[in-house]
C-alpha cells in the first residue's frame, strides 16, 4: 500500500475546466476572416459518383468551389450548364432578395407576425432546385422558399400563407413562412428543428420500397447538427443505403449563437458523415455552380443506388436569424461584408457576364421587373387580407380537417364558437 497521503496527490492535479465556445468576434470588433483556410477554385478533386464512401472523404475537410476570382468556372466540378439555366437561376435569385425584403417590410408595417430571409443563402435553394427533377421531394427548414419560387409556385400564395388570409392554402394552421404543397415537391416546414432529416430519409426508405425513380433531400442548419434526429438519420440513411441528399447549410448562426456551439470549433459538419461511412461534401454555398456541381453529382449517386450523400453548404447568414433577432447584438455589423466568399447573386451575375452572356443593363431591367412582380403579386394577396385582420371569418374551418367523421364533442364545440360569434 502506498504511504502517499491521496489528499497531497489530488492536490497536484489540475482543476477540472469547461470550455465555452465563444465567436471570434463580438460587436464593436473588426470581423477579420483571415484564420479560414479558402482553397483555390477548381482545386478540390471530383470522384465518380459511384465512388466508395471512404473516397470522397477528404472533402469534407476540403471546399469545392467553382467560381474563382476571375468570375470563370474552373475544375472538375464545373457542371457546364446552359447559359439559359444560368440566367434562370439568376433570375430566381434576385426574385427571392426582392420577395424578402418586400416580406421584411410588410412584416415591420405589421402586417404579419413574423419572416425570415435568406438574404445571402439564396445559391443554395436556388441551384438545389435547378440540379434535381421536378418530381424529386424536399424537406426543407425555414430559408429554403427559393426552391418553391424556383419550381413556379405562386408569390401571391406565399404571400397569402403569411398574411394568414382567405388565400392561405393552409388556412392560418401554420406559423408565416412554415409552406407547404405536394405538388412543388414541398414538406410542410416543422418549426421543431432537425426533423426534416429523419422525414427526407423515411420517404426516400418509401420510395425504394415502392421501386419509384424519385429521391429526397433533407434540410437544416448548422444549429440542428446538434439534435438527436440528426443522427438518427444518418444511421438509417447508412444502414439501409438510403437514395436521400442531407443538407446542413453552415450559415454560420444558429439565432445568436454561433457554430461553435454545435461543434464546428472541432470539425467540419460534413466530417460528421464520415463516421457513418455516408459519402461528404463540403461545399462552397454563395458558389451558384459549385452548389449545382454538388447536388448533381450526389443525385447521381442515389438515382444509381450507390448510397447517400451529405453536404456542407458554407454560408453566411447575412442578416438576422428572423424578424424577432436583432444580430448587432451578438455580431459586428460589417460582419457579413467582410465574409470572404462574397455575395451568391453578385457572384452569378459576374459569371455571367465573363461569359458574354449577360450585362449590366439586362441586370437592371430584371431587377425592376422582379420588383414589379412582387409588388403586383402583394397588392393581390393582400386585397384578402393581412394578418391582424383574421380570425374572425369561417370560424368552422378550425374545426375541419381532422377527423373523417367529426366527432359528437368536436361538433358540440364547433357549434358553440359560431354561436358565440354571431353574439359578437
Amino acid at each position: 500500500m502506498s504511504d502517499k497521503d491521496p489528499e497531497a496527490t489530488r492536490a497536484n492535479r489540475p482543476v477540472l475546466e469547461l470550455h465555452v465556445p465563444e465567436p471570434r468576434y463580438r460587436p464593436g470588433d473588426t470581423p477579420d476572416f483571415s484564420n479560414l483556410v479558402i482553397p483555390a477554385a477548381g482545386s478540390a478533386p471530383r470522384p465518380d459518383p459511384s465512388a466508395a464512401a471512404a473516397r470522397t472523404h477528404p472533402l469534407a475537410t476540403d471546399l469545392v468551389r467553382v467560381l474563382g476570382d476571375d468570375d470563370q468556372a474552373h475544375g472538375p466540378w464545373d457542371p457546364k450548364v446552359d447559359p439559359d439555366i444560368l440566367r434562370k437561376m439568376l433570375k430566381d435569385m434576385v426574385t427571392v432578395r426582392v420577395f424578402d425584403d418586400r416580406m421584411y417590410r410588410a412584416q415591420r408595417q405589421g402586417k404579419t407576425s413574423f419572416y425570415m430571409k435568406c438574404t445571402g443563402e439564396e445559391a443554395v435553394a436556388i441551384a438545389a432546385a435547378a440540379a434535381l427533377d421536378r418530381d424529386d421531394m424536399h424537406f426543407p427548414s425555414y430559408r429554403q422558399q427559393g426552391l418553391l419560387i424556383a419550381r413556379g409556385y405562386p408569390l401571391t400564395t406565399m404571400m397569402c400563407q403569411i398574411y394568414s388570409n382567405a388565400g392561405d392554402p393552409l388556412k392560418g394552421r401554420q406559423l408565416p413562412i412554415m409552406y407547404s404543397d405536394k405538388a412543388h415537391g414541398f414538406f410542410s416546414i416543422s418549426g421543431n428543428l432537425g426533423t426534416q432529416f429523419p422525414q427526407a430519409v423515411g420517404w426516400a426508405m418509401a420510395a425504394a420500397i415502392k421501386g419509384d425513380h424519385r429521391i429526397a433531400m433533407g434540410w437544416i442548419g448548422d444549429g440542428a447538427t446538434a439534435e438527436g434526429d440528426f443522427h438518427s438519420a444518418m444511421t438509417f440513411a447508412a444502414v439501409y443505403n438510403v437514395p436521400v441528399i442531407l443538407a446542413v447549410v453552415n450559415n454560420q448562426w444558429a439565432i445568436s449563437s454561433f457554430s461553435g456551439i454545435a461543434g464546428a470549433e472541432r470539425a467540419t459538419f460534413a466530417q460528421r458523415a464520415v463516421g457513418y461511412g455516408i459519402a461528404s461534401l463540403r461545399v462552397d454555398g454563395n458558389d451558384a455552380l459549385a452548389v449545382y456541381a454538388a447536388i448533381k453529382w450526389a443525385s447521381e449517386r442515389a438515382r444509381a443506388n450507390d448510397g447517400p450523400t451529405m453536404i456542407e453548404f458554407f454560408t453566411y447568414r447575412a442578416e438576422g436569424h428572423s424578424t424577432s433577432d436583432d444580430p448587432t447584438g451578438y455580431r459586428p455589423a460589417s460582419e457579413a461584408k467582410a465574409w470572404p466568399l462574397g455575395d451568391p447573386v453578385e457572384r452569378l451575375k459576374a459569371h455571367l457576364i465573363a461569359l458574354g452572356e449577360w450585362d449590366e443593363v439586362r441586370h437592371s431591367a430584371l431587377a425592376a421587373q422582379s420588383d414589379v412582380e412582387v409588388r403586383a403579386a402583394q397588392k393581390v394577396a393582400e386585397k384578402l387580407g393581412i394578418l391582424p385582420q383574421q380570425g374572425k371569418d369561417n370560424i368552422e374551418s378550425m374545426f375541419e380537417d381532422v377527423y373523417a367523421e367529426v366527432p359528437w364533442h368536436i361538433a358540440e364545440q364547433r357549434a358553440a364558437a359560431l354561436a358565440e360569434a354571431k353574439d359578437k
